[in-house]
């Protein structure tokens, strides 16, 4: 069971009920495939990759009662997490996010393949005939903290374009994954610079703010419409505003906690930006955490704060 954090956030949500969703029409439970029987790539959208996560399954659940189709190709809807997701009470919301271990963090060949058993694992490799057919993917997501929606887009130059192409959110960060293991967008192709496979990750927000639901239909909606899965008409009255021009970060790599006497020097949000090099921002044990270069960003401080977790990201804009 996922480690309880305190949380300091009023639930804004409401997880929606996905149990009509589990039968779907490929033979594994919460996975169902659209052909549009045109010719086209095949997209995937998924959610729930955290069982406390729930903006994912709202966009989803907002395809499904909208009656959406893809106009070309095929599309897979995807509720990968499910029994975490199942899990989830608003009473003690963090403790659902997994139910043996981090569901994004198994998608090395060398895992998969691997003798471990665990849920995430057994789900894992039921689910990877999907991802490795996949030639476009969106992992929808939220975060710990409130802090302002991120584009994950990998470290390759076609992840930045298809953040581009998809518009949303402002902030896109080009980095390179976790030394803890890897996520389902970094899968096979999907970070192989000489194939046209690719994949997004998009965190909308606080977990459960209120903005992060919306944020999700918006965001899938685009995805669907700039790799032309529905057509312009079809998302045109389900759209907001024209968004404002995306600003980049790239990432230099993550703050990979070493031993359980991790701290940070001040209680970070996200996208600070410290002026001075050499500024401390943590400790680990006794280990001064300092800033790698001027002006540096901090992306996503988290407050999972365990040996071989992320702390930090740290990362710099540049030209997107």
């Amino acid at each position: 069971m996922t480690p309880r954090v305190k949380n300091d956030f009023p639930i804004e949500l409401t997880a929606p009920d996905i149990t009509a969703y589990k039968v779907g029409n490929t033979g594994v439970d919460y996975v169902t495939t659209l052909d549009s029987d045109t010719p086209g790539p095949h997209v995937m959208v998924t959610a729930a990759v955290h069982g406390n996560e729930i903006c994912g399954p709202i966009a989803l659940d907002y395809f499904y009662q909208n009656d959406l189709r893809p106009r070309i190709g095929k599309l897979t809807l995807a509720f990968c997490n499910y029994e975490a997701y199942l899990g989830f009470d608003p009473e003690d919301p963090t403790v659902s996010r997994y139910v043996d271990e981090d569901f994004n963090r198994v998608w090395s060949e060398e895992t998969l393949d691997g003798p471990r058993q665990t849920q995430e694992l057994i789900r894992a490799r039921e689910f990877r005939p999907f991802v490795a057919d996949a030639d476009l993917l969106l992992d929808i997501h939220s975060m710990q903290k409130k802090t302002d929606p991120l584009m994950l887009s990998g470290p390759l130059p076609k992840g930045r374009e298809l953040a581009r192409g998809t518009q949303v959110p402002e902030i896109v960060v080009s980095d390179h994954g976790h030394a803890s293991g890897k996520r389902m967008r970094d899968y096979g192709d999907f970070i192989n610079p000489n194939s046209p496979k690719n994949s997004l990750l998009v965190e909308c927000g606080q977990h459960w703010e209120k903005a992060c639901g919306p944020l999700a239909i918006e965001t899938m909606l685009r995805f669907l419409a700039h790799t032309e899965t529905l057509s312009a008409e079809d998302v045109a009255d389900h759209l907001g505003p024209t968004p404002p021009p995306q600003r980049f970060i790239e990432v230099s790599g993550p703050v990979t906690i070493i031993t359980d006497n991790f701290r940070f020097v001040e209680e970070y949000q996200g996208f600070e930006v410290i002026e001075k090099e050499g500024t401390i921002i943590a400790y680990d044990d006794d280990k001064e955490i300092c800033t790698p270069y001027d002006n540096c960003v901090l992306i996503m401080p988290s407050r999972r704060l365990g040996p071989g977790g992320s702390a930090v990201r740290l990362g710099q804009f540049i030209d997107g």
